[in-house]
Formats: C-alpha cells, sequence, structure tokens
C-alpha cells in the first residue's frame, strides 16, 4: 500500500488521466458548512496592512481606518444575547455589556475595490477564536438556514462574536427577508455584524445608491449599520493586459493532462451536471482541484443556469483555482438580456472572476 500524501483522487494522475467534475457528486454534511465559514483560501493572508489603498481615493484609506477601530471595538463585547450568570453561574443573567455606536459595517462600492479584502481583514483582526467568528457570503448563509434550520442556525451563530457576509444579495426579496430575519435575532444575541454588496454596473457614480438600497432591504436593522464608501476602479483591471483569448480544444486537453490535480470537462455537459448538485456542494465539488480545463464554452441558455454558473464562479475565484477554456471568452458568456437584467450584478461579477482566472491559467499552455 502506497504511502503517498497526495490529495485523494488526484493519484496516478498520468495513467488515469484528468479530473471530471461532471463525475464528482459529492454530500457535504452540515457540520462541514458551519466549519467551512472562514474567509476563503484566497484570503488567508490578508490583513488591513496589506491593503493597498489607491492614493487617489481617499474613501479607501477611511475605511481601513473606520474597519480597525471596529475590530478593536468588538474585543470586549459578549457575543450571546442571553448575558452571563451571577457568580457560580447562579442567579439572574446579566444584561450584555454592548458597546457603544453602529454593531454592523457596510462596505458599499463597485466591483474589485477591495470590499472583500478589507471584510476579511476585519474577521482576521478582531480578538476572538476563529469559532467565535462567521465569514461568509449570502448564498452561503442561506445555505446554512436550508442545511440546519432557521431556529438552529440562529442558536449556532448566536454564539459568535462576529458575523461577515459578503456579496449581500439585493434581487432576491424573498432570501433577503429571510436573512433580515436572521440578522435581527443576531443583533439581538449580540453579535457585531459586516456586510459588502456591489453597486450595480449602470449605478456607478450615482452617490450611494447600494447603501440605501441595503438599508431598505434590511429595514428594522438600518439603525445597525455604518455605510462605509469605497470608490475605485476593479483592481483585476487596473494595470492588467486584456482577457485572454480562449485556446484551443486541442490546447486546453493537452494542458489537462500534463497538470496534476487539473480537471476537463465539455463546457455544456458541466453546467447540465451543476443542474444535479445543490449550490451549497459546489465548495466540495472543487475540492482538491490545481485547474478547472473546460472545452466548447458558450452562451448559457438560461437564467437558472446562468445563477449556478455564477456560484461556481464564486467558489473557483475563492480557491484560486485556474481555468483555462476553448470556445467564446468569458465576457460573451450571458445574453445582452441578462446583463441588463436583475441579476445583472451577478453576473458582471462572474466575467470579472473568470477573466482573472483565466489570466492565471495561461501558463498551463506550453509555448
Amino acid at each position: 500500500m502506497s504511502s503517498s500524501t497526495t490529495a485523494p483522487g488526484s493519484s496516478a494522475l498520468t495513467e488515469a488521466g484528468p479530473l471530471s467534475l461532471c463525475e464528482r457528486e459529492p454530500h457535504v454534511p452540515a457540520d462541514r458548512l458551519v466549519a467551512e465559514m472562514v474567509p476563503p483560501p484566497r484570503f488567508d493572508s490578508v490583513r488591513f496592512s496589506t491593503y493597498i489603498p489607491d492614493p487617489n481615493q481617499p474613501s479607501q484609506t477611511e475605511a481601513v481606518t473606520v474597519l480597525e477601530g471596529f475590530a478593536a471595538g468588538l474585543g470586549g463585547a459578549h457575543a450571546s444575547g442571553a448575558g452571563r450568570r451571577g457568580f457560580l453561574g447562579l442567579g439572574r443573567a446579566k444584561a450584555p455589556k454592548t458597546p457603544a455606536g453602529p454593531r454592523g459595517v457596510y462596505l458599499d462600492g463597485g466591483y474589485g475595490v477591495g470590499k472583500t479584502h478589507l471584510l476579511a481583514s476585519l474577521w482576521h483582526a478582531t480578538p476572538a477564536e476563529p469559532s467565535r467568528k462567521a465569514f461568509g457570503t449570502f448564498v452561503e448563509l442561506t445555505n446554512l438556514v436550508g442545511a440546519l434550520g432557521f431556529q438552529q442556525t440562529v442558536r449556532t451563530l448566536s454564539e459568535h462574536r462576529l458575523l461577515c457576509i459578503d456579496e449581500f444579495e439585493l434581487d432576491d426579496p424573498g432570501d433577503t427577508v429571510l436573512v433580515s430575519t436572521l440578522l435581527g435575532k443576531l443583533v439581538e444575541a449580540g453579535v457585531a455584524l459586516a456586510a459588502t454588496s456591489n453597486t450595480l454596473p449602470g449605478k456607478l457614480g450615482e452617490g450611494r445608491f447600494a447603501a440605501a438600497d441595503f438599508l431598505r432591504e434590511i429595514q428594522g436593522l438600518s439603525a445597525h449599520f455604518r455605510a462605509l464608501r469605497i470608490d475605485g476602479e476593479d483592481y483585476r483591471h487596473r494595470g492588467l493586459p486584456e482577457a485572454p483569448a480562449p485556446f484551443t480544444d486541442e490546447q486546453v486537453t493537452k494542458a489537462a493532462y500534463a497538470t496534476e490535480g487539473a480537471s476537463l470537462d465539455d463546457f455544456p455537459h458541466l453546467l447540465d451536471h451543476l443542474a444535479k448538485v445543490h449550490p451549497s456542494r459546489y465548495g466540495a465539488l472543487t475540492d482538491d482541484l490545481k485547474a478547472v480545463c473546460l472545452t466548447d464554452v458558450r452562451p448559457v441558455p438560461d437564467q437558472s443556469t446562468a445563477l449556478r454558473l455564477v456560484v461556481l464562479a464564486d467558489r473557483l475565484y475563492d480557491r484560486e483555482v485556474p481555468v483555462l477554456a476553448s470556445g467564446l471568452p468569458f465576457d460573451k458568456l450571458f445574453s445582452e438580456e441578462m446583463l441588463n437584467g436583475g441579476y445583472r450584478k451577478k453576473y458582471f461579477r462572474a466575467i470579472s472572476r473568470l477573466t482573472a482566472l483565466a489570466r492565471d491559467a495561461k501558463g498551463l499552455v506550453g509555448s
């Protein structure tokens, strides 16, 4: 029996060939969903000190200063709204000592200005054990409620000192009401909140559109949030070359066979497979992957398929998995109707992230 430490599913690749996402149907227990509510690998090492503000955008420097103070202020906060018992646990529960000022911050800005970097830095800087801090996207939070149930999610997260929600969605009324109700319970329990969302591309430059929209959607919680506007251009395109043109099927296939831990799938087949896997499992779908190779990329046929692809793009970006593709470039994935519709901010984010991962994959193709 081999004593190799090669990751499961990636051994003997030279004989077996590349992996296939279409052959994976992961089952993720609820406790893993909770344990994985930490900043993704891409943001493991980020800190406020590693955020480089644009000197032409003073709001970026201001955001760092405010968030550093916010993190420091959480040091003495007791997370549980149930309070603490008296001496030896006897007597009436004492009311939790809640710091003065807003118990939440909302980072309002466009794509690629570093909001997730700052949100992850806040998580790292908050003086609490990792098990007392939670970090996840809006979609991951709704998936957690689906897995645990609402009341158990409240009980689980009420013991936390901080909950960070990246990419708060403003385009799904049902989920927004669900999460708003959840956040109300957590605020009552003394949990500090932080959230980000993207200003819609067509609304950039129109002041505080996203902040006003966010605060309206979370109605009763608006008083608990301080909105911080972060201006700037998308850093993923700041001084970088244009997105690389797609490669040929032959180049993508050859690279997949030559790259240990790479997957190789036909794009239309992958889209069909995503319909069979719950989006909460897309992170597990990418376990141990070093690269994703796709052939025959073509326009996404419908909205449901497009939204599933957005979630997969987010998980690949979080895990820094390069994406090598043939067919159409990624900016041609979504129709004009989709890009002008209610979910357009998700599609723009997916294009931006897939383009960044396509740049990362260029080195997989030999000269």
